[in-house]
């Protein structure tokens, strides 16, 4: 697994799927709930309660969702734990964090653009955008402390 030749596309895609399933979620999840509660409180302070309100807290909970749960799979569980296929997904994943951050980026993408579709009454192209701009920013922060966090061997 060493050589990228050697793995078809179709398996590195699968391989960063699987690197992302090992990431911290119920931590992730945690993290996005407190988030996007701040988020409702500080929205319904500054403008009241409403919709946009409501898909703005969201939007910012699956944020720090995607982004807590992204960077725990590229980071790895430091301890070593895990059985044998865990340890090499792992490895792959430090190899390749740009591709594994692409994953929490997608569902970023598509989360918020259904989230701004029922709750605001904002065309498709404008939740589009937001939803790009959102998932651009779970992989760049995702991949970045993928790349400078590698382990030294």
């Amino acid at each position: 697994m060493s050589h990228n030749s050697e793995i078809s596309k179709a398996e590195q895609r699968q391989l960063a799927v699987a690197a992302a399933t090992l990431g911290p979620w119920r931590a992730a999840a945690t993290v996005g709930a407190l988030g996007g509660g701040v988020a409702l409180v500080l929205g319904a302070i500054a403008d009241g309660i409403g919709l946009g309100v409501v898909a703005g807290a969201l939007s910012a909970a699956l944020l720090l969702f995607f982004v807590v749960g992204g960077a725990g799979a590229v980071l790895g569980d430091k301890k070593g734990a895990g059985s044998g296929s865990d340890r090499r997904i792992r490895r792959w994943a430090e190899a390749h964090p740009w591709r594994v951050a692409a994953v929490p980026g997608a569902l970023m993408i598509v989360t918020d653009v259904v989230v701004h579709q029922i709750f605001t009454g904002q065309g498709l192209f404008g939740s589009l955008w937001d939803g790009l701009c959102r998932g651009a920013l779970v992989v760049l922060v995702v991949g970045m402390v993928g790349r400078f966090s590698r382990r030294r061997a």
